[in-house]
């Protein structure tokens, strides 16, 4: 008896052939799939406001008397910063929005940074250390997290633009630098809707660690 193994018949023999191509062709498609993904902005991320009108909020000022309201400021871009004395990513990003409100005053480009969860103290004490934007830079107190929760923040930094009929078009997740700012406001300026984007982390609250990031 041959221990020669039984030939494959030719059916058998073609369906192995189709079957190898069609493996081939998934591995191929998966290779693909995951290529485009990695050649792929990973900052970008979604934003469910994107595209919507902002939530209104009307805030007392962090210095001062009076009210930082964001239906004032229709018709001119917003950047509406959400940050905190306590935050170590704030101070990281802090001159990125100072030199970006300077740069797009004569724009038309209105900066509001919303105080999130600290004392008015601490906040002005930040302030007095790193320097306060131009007459373009408004700066409030978020009491009992009112704006925060409208705007669905998940920690701070966070950074919402607004075109000037009050719609978000563009959200940064953790600490913005300058050319990522810059490049988005000449976007709105001319016309366009850059969406979400990542620039690291976002610390949820005082003293906790650090979460998400591109």
């Amino acid at each position: 008896m041959s221990d020669l193994p039984a030939p494959v018949p030719p059916r058998r023999r073609r369906a192995l052939r189709v079957a190898a191509v069609v493996v081939v062709l998934v591995a191929i498609g998966i290779g693909a799939m995951f290529g485009s993904r990695l050649t792929t902005d990973p900052t970008l991320v979604d934003s469910p406001l994107i595209g919507q009108p902002a939530p209104d909020f009307a805030l007392p000022a962090l210095e001062g008397t009076g009210e930082v309201s964001l239906a004032a400021l229709r018709g001119q871009i917003v950047v509406v910063n959400f940050w905190a004395s306590w935050c170590v990513a704030c101070r990281e990003e802090h001159p990125a929005l100072v030199g970006a409100a300077a740069q797009y005053r004569d724009a038309g480009v209105t900066f509001v940074g919303v105080d999130y969860q600290d004392a008015a103290s601490s906040a002005v004490a930040f302030l007095d250390e790193l320097g306060r934007g131009g007459d373009n830079y408004l700066y409030a107190t978020d009491v009992g997290s009112r704006a925060a929760l409208e705007f669905g923040l998940f920690g701070v930094p966070e950074t919402f633009v607004l075109d000037r009929s009050g719609t978000v078009v563009a959200k940064i997740t953790g600490p913005t630098t300058y050319p990522l700012l810059a490049g988005i406001l000449d976007a709105v300026i001319a016309g366009r809707q850059p969406g979400g984007q990542s620039g690291g982390p976002v610390q949820p609250a005082p003293g906790a660690p650090l979460i998400g990031g591109g």
